[in-house]
């Protein structure tokens, strides 16, 4: 896959420590499986849709794949699509934009 950014879906909360940290570690469920996830612009409603459907509001962070280097791995999940894994810190710099969702 060469898409050049994907997206961290995260509660207002994790996007506050984010800021203050100017790092992010994951969420429980990224710490869990031991890679942060991201989705897609084509992946990306159908993550919130399925695990943040209660969960208002949304920070949506586009990620600068490029800037992560060899920390992404493209592998299968959901539907056997390949989702961007970050086998890292996300560091703040990476984040290119963000947008709130209510």
């Amino acid at each position: 896959m060469t898409a050049a950014t994907a997206f961290k879906i995260l509660t207002q909360q994790q996007w506050a420590d984010f800021e203050r940290e100017r790092v992010f570690r994951g969420a429980s469920v990224d710490i869990a499986d031991g890679y942060i996830h991201l989705s897609t612009a084509e992946q990306l409603e159908g993550t919130i849709a399925k695990y943040f459907a209660d969960c208002r509001p949304l920070m949506i962070a586009e990620v600068d794949l490029f800037l992560l280097g060899d920390a992404v791995r493209w592998e299968p999940a959901r539907g056997g699509d390949l989702f961007p894994h970050i086998y890292a810190e996300l560091p703040i710099h990476a984040v290119v934009s963000l947008q709130k969702r209510d």
